[in-house]
């Protein structure tokens, strides 16, 4: 005997759930980002559309990464791969060919007026041709941002309005970021806008927002400071009273103590060059770290 009252039930559920089913949100675009910094720009810009997975952690550093077989399982199954481009990832090419569809990869600093790297080979005899570390001027993020939105937008139609719009608003932050460094910047003598680090990770915003950045290595963590170099140094904070020297968080810090021990300088916060902090450090983001960075140095330069 058929139950009239099941088939009313199933009568009336199956249209709430073809609605639900409708309605219910879709996949996450998978994405992957070389380094922390590029993951939080694709956040900003994708939104609640992708889901993002970086390579290089938090705190960690980029130039003497080594990926894992996780790290070829992450890029084989990405609809978008994000690099940084300039030689930053040398060993980003060999996990995209290793995968059975290589996916998508976009370059974010494509667009960007690169700067030649230092002279200083690095650590195993290889020399730069640019210097990688564009997203210190908050200008090269602008178009890093915007060359993720035209991938995303490219792979993911129907998301192409919601990325516009992210990328827009993400933009003005940006703006607004940048006007606050030029000021904090501007606001310091120009006999004391000199600072050391410990690798040349500055350059684009030493050039963006007029500060001098003097580094004992090229533009890889990874290089060896000769005693030359540092003999060098020494003698210029000694000559030109530099007031304080920075240490980077990706960097061993002992070259620089041992620098700021024997020229008196003080030894100013830490700097965040090339990799975000985790979520609840006090640099999170991009932005976040932007704001860091600056507070130490005029924190230190203005004393």
């Amino acid at each position: 005997m058929i139950d009239r009252r099941s088939l009313l039930v199933a009568a009336l559920a199956a249209p709430l759930a073809a609605r639900a089913l409708a309605q219910s949100p879709p996949a996450r675009l998978p994405v992957v980002a070389s380094f922390t910094i590029l993951a939080d720009i694709a956040r900003r810009v994708g939104g609640e559309r992708v889901a993002v997975e970086q390579l290089v952690g938090p705190g960690a550093d980029a130039h003497v990464f080594q990926p894992s077989p996780a790290d070829a399982r992450k890029v084989a199954t990405a609809r978008l791969v994000i690099v940084n481009g300039l030689g930053f990832e040398g060993w980003m090419e060999r996990l995209a060919k290793a995968a059975a569809a290589p996916p998508r990869v976009v370059v974010a600093s494509e667009g960007v007026k690169s700067r030649k790297a230092p002279e200083e080979a690095d650590g195993h005899g290889h020399r730069h041709a640019f210097d990688p570390h564009a997203w210190q001027a908050v200008g090269n993020v602008k178009i890093y941002a915007e060359n993720i939105r035209k991938a995303l937008s490219d792979i993911d139609a129907e998301g192409a309005a919601v990325y516009a719009a992210n990328a827009a608003a993400y933009a003005r932050e940006l703006d607004a970021l940048d006007a606050d460094i030029r000021a904090a910047m501007a606001a310091l003598p120009p006999a004391r806008r000199k600072v050391v680090t410990t690798h040349d990770a500055f350059g684009y915003f030493a050039e963006a927002y007029g500060v001098a950045f003097i580094a004992p290595k090229g533009v890889s963590s990874e290089a060896e400071a000769s005693a030359k170099d540092v003999a060098r140094i020494i003698r210029q904070i000694k000559a030109e009273k530099i007031p304080a020297v920075f240490l980077e968080t990706v960097v061993d810090p002992r070259l620089m103590q041992r620098i700021a021990a024997e020229t008196g300088a003080r030894i100013g916060g830490a700097l965040y060059s090339d990799a975000l902090s985790p979520p609840d450090g006090p640099a999170g983001t991009y932005i976040d770290m932007m704001r860091h960075n600056v507070r130490e140095l005029t924190k230190a330069l203005s004393s």
